[in-house]
């Protein structure tokens, strides 16, 4: 009995070892034309054994890169794509970089905070009031969407006054949305398609009224 420890080590995982062993046999036909021949056969095989490779908009040349991997780059047919090279496998992409912005509420995001920087620098009066009432709501929604459970008005108030810097108060009596509200509220769209859908079954279910055939006499004179 051959245990796997001490089979040769499967250079990716995702298409098993008998792929591999294929792959390594490809190597020892000697007819060109029929090498690749039998190389579209098994990035074909390759595909069905891996379906989720096809949601990328190139899956084919990232199928044919890893056949050439597999074979580890040693393989002579010809492939409709310029085959990877070694050296290219070993480059690191650049480090995207973490975001700097120390935000204190994150589940808040950094929006919230540059329009609550934006408003502070407005006049009072009516307007600004309205907006705080909007940045206060999108603060639930955004509270709600990170904890799905629930949440205080005053709790948000109280966050809005330290994101603030202790500058902005709201009225402790402000009414923001409600939460079943913004845990219920369907998009307008959904709502109008379900009742679409309501009124078809429903329609469907109600019996057709019966047709008279005109080349019949009718029965009732």
């Amino acid at each position: 009995m051959e245990y796997n420890t001490e089979r040769e080590k499967i250079v990716i995982s995702e298409y098993g070892r008998n792929i591999q062993v294929m792959i390594r046999h490809l190597k020892d036909i000697e007819d060109r034309r029929q090498r690749t021949e039998a190389a579209y056969f098994i990035v074909n095989v390759m595909a069905q054994m891996n379906p989720q490779v096809k949601e990328s908009n190139d899956y084919m040349h990232k199928l044919w890169d890893h056949l050439y991997i597999i074979a580890e780059y040693d393989l002579d047919v010809d492939s409709p794509y310029e085959p990877p090279t070694p050296e290219a496998q070993k480059i690191k992409p650049e480090h995207v970089g973490y975001q700097k912005n120390n935000i204190r509420y994150g589940h808040y995001g950094q929006y919230i905070y540059d329009m609550v920087k934006k408003v502070k620098e407005m006049e009072e009066g009516p307007k600004k009031q309205a907006i705080l009432i909007n940045i206060a709501n999108q603060m639930k929604r955004d509270y709600l969407n990170w904890n799905r459970d629930t949440v205080n008005d005053l709790l948000i108030l109280d966050d809005l006054f330290k994101i603030s810097g202790e500058e902005i108060v709201l009225p402790m009596d402000t009414k923001l949305i409600p939460t079943n509200e913004i845990l219920n509220k369907q998009p307008q769209q959904q709502q109008q398609k379900k009742k679409q859908n309501n009124n078809k079954k429903n329609n469907k279910n109600q019996p057709q009224a019966k047709q008279n055939n005109p080349n019949r006499p009718n029965k009732k004179q």
